[in-house]
C-alpha cells in the first residue's frame, strides 16, 4: 500500500462515492423515534450516531439538514434509540423515506409504536433494545472558518433502558445474539456483527 490517493475535501474526493463514510465504519446506526409537539410520532435511522459518555450515559446523532426527527426532539427535549438488528433491517430502510411532516413512519414501516416509562417519545416494539432520553445538548456544527453548516448535534442522557432479557448471559449484553446491523460504505452496504467476527484483548494495566 505505498501508493496512496490523496484528496482535500474541500476540492472534492475523485471517486465514485465519498469515502469517508465507508472508512469510518461499519457505524453504529441511531435509530431514532421521536414525538411531535402535535402528537404525531416519527422515526428515522441516523448513521451519525454514537455513544459518548458513561455515568451519566449520554448518546448523540447529527442530522446533517434539518429533519422531522431533529425537529422532535429539539422542541420536545426527548427521543428514544432503538437498537436496529437484521430482522428489521428491511423496516428500518423503510422509515429512512422522505415523508411529510406527521406521516408516521412507523405505519410505512410497519412498526409497533408503544410507550415509554419516563418520557412521551414512543419506542419501537420490535427492537430488542431501547434507551429513553432527554436532550441535553444541542450543537450546530461549524466548519474551520466558523460559519455553520446545515448538520445539528443533537445529544441526549439515556435516562431508562429495556433490554430482552433473552440477550443478557451471565449479566452481560450479548452483542453477537442481537444480531446487530451497521451502516457500512456507499449508497447500500450494511454489515451484520456475527460471533465469528469476534476476538478479544484485554486491556493493558500500566
Amino acid at each position: 500500500m505505498t501508493e496512496m490517493h490523496y484528496y482535500e475535501p474541500a476540492q472534492g474526493h475523485g471517486l465514485a462515492h465519498d469515502p469517508l463514510n465507508a472508512i469510518i465504519g461499519p457505524r453504529p446506526i441511531g435509530w431514532i423515534s421521536t414525538r411531535g409537539q402535535d402528537g404525531s410520532l416519527n422515526l428515522a435511522p441516523y448513521s451519525f450516531f454514537n455513544a459518548f459518555n458513561y455515568h451519566p450515559p449520554i448518546i448523540g446523532f447529527s442530522s446533517t439538514s434539518p429533519k422531522d426527527t431533529s425537529r422532535n426532539a429539539i422542541e420536545t427535549g426527548e427521543f428514544v434509540w432503538n437498537l436496529a438488528t437484521r430482522d428489521h433491517a428491511t423496516a428500518m430502510n423503510q422509515t429512512s423515506a422522505p415523508l411529510p411532516y406527521g406521516t408516521s413512519e412507523f405505519e410505512r414501516a410497519g412498526l409497533t409504536p408503544i410507550d415509554s416509562r419516563l418520557i412521551q417519545a414512543p419506542r419501537v416494539a420490535e427492537s430488542p433494545v431501547q434507551f429513553e432520553c432527554k436532550v441535553t445538548d444541542v450543537v450546530r456544527l461549524r466548519n474551520i472558518e466558523g460559519a455553520e453548516t446545515p448538520a445539528t448535534m443533537i445529544f441526549g442522557q439515556v435516562i431508562a433502558v429495556h433490554i430482552a432479557k433473552a440477550l443478557i448471559k451471565d449479566g452481560v449484553f450479548d452483542t453477537f445474539a442481537a444480531n446487530i446491523i451497521l451502516r457500512a460504505g456507499g449508497p447500500t452496504a450494511y454489515a451484520l456483527i456475527t460471533p465469528e467476527t469476534r476476538f478479544d484483548l484485554s486491556r493493558p494495566t500500566m
